[in-house]
């Protein structure tokens, strides 16, 4: 005959004290799986904290900010870094998500710029840029956001086929420039350095600012012109003839909005590496080429 055992009422309440006990273990067992190892900073308290940035734990606030004056890390997620597939959790996951969100979003706003939907080149920059590929001369622009696109002055005049240049002059042992507007590319670059290094048909108050100038002989005055299109580290210019007109002078060259000339005295004259003969003429054969 089987017989059948009842549990009693402290048999059951030993049960759910059991299964309360094993419940607070595993949560315990838990939370030391949760935990960090020591502190990376003081090395004495059990961290809390792990630094998105390098992945060093620290312990407390205090901690954190020594961590970061020491190391200089900024303590911000480098969102590009490669994670293994092991490693890749829902956090990696969602901070990816977010990137490709804030992606799109500044990818949205760029199209939305108004500098960026201005015309990069007007109508009137194009007429100038063929007026000068007639005359030997490769004329190109910056986007009219720009301030040396803004303040050029350049006119063309059609029936008589004359540049009025923008003109800027460098003068470096003065520390001085000077702007010009609607110079006649028949003018000669002597006739252009009178009205400022003349000692006596320049203009009173340049004539004082440029007294290197005025006071040197014009043998001794050379006008520098800067090759464009070439690397940061390989500046190299080219030397003008004052005695020939603007127009020749700027033939077979490369001009970036107007002509911005440098004019410098003899001791200096080394400051300024020219270019090699006849890459200028090279340069523009292949700019017809590719029209």
């Amino acid at each position: 005959m089987c017989s059948i055992i009842v549990p009693t009422a402290h048999t059951m309440m030993s049960s759910a004290e059991s299964r309360v006990d094993d419940s607070e273990h595993d949560e315990r067992g838990t939370k030391r799986k949760i935990s960090l190892s020591s502190c990376g900073v003081c090395g004495s308290d059990e961290a809390k904290y792990r630094c998105p940035a390098c992945l060093t734990h620290s312990c407390s606030l205090l901690c954190v900010r020594k961590h970061k004056e020491d190391s200089g890390c900024s303590g911000v997620r480098n969102k590009t870094a490669f994670v293994t597939l092991s490693h890749f959790d829902e956090m990696n996951l969602l901070s990816d998500y977010r990137f490709l969100e804030d992606t799109g979003r500044f990818a949205d706003s760029a199209t939305r710029d108004n500098l960026i939907q201005v015309p990069r080149i007007t109508l009137k920059a194009k007429k100038l840029a063929a007026s000068a590929r007639k005359m030997n001369i490769t004329l190109r622009f910056l986007p009219v956001s720009f301030t040396k696109s803004r303040e050029n002055s350049t006119f063309f005049l059609t029936k008589e086929k004359l540049f009025l240049w923008h003109l800027k002059l460098i003068f470096p042992q003065s520390s001085s420039e000077f702007s010009q507007r609607r110079v006649s590319d028949k003018q000669t670059l002597e006739q252009i350095l009178t009205g400022y290094i003349h000692p006596t048909e320049s203009d009173p108050v340049k004539r004082q600012k440029l007294k290197m100038y005025v006071q040197a002989p014009l043998d001794h005055v050379k006008v520098f012109m800067k090759a464009e299109g070439r690397k940061a580290n390989s500046v190299r210019y080219h030397e003008l003839d004052i005695q020939k007109s603007l127009r020749d002078n700027l033939s077979y060259k490369t001009l970036i909005e107007y002509p911005v000339l440098h004019v410098v005295l003899k001791d200096h004259w080394r400051e300024y590496p020219l270019k090699g003969p006849g890459a200028d003429a090279t340069c523009h054969k292949m700019d017809e080429s590719r029209k």
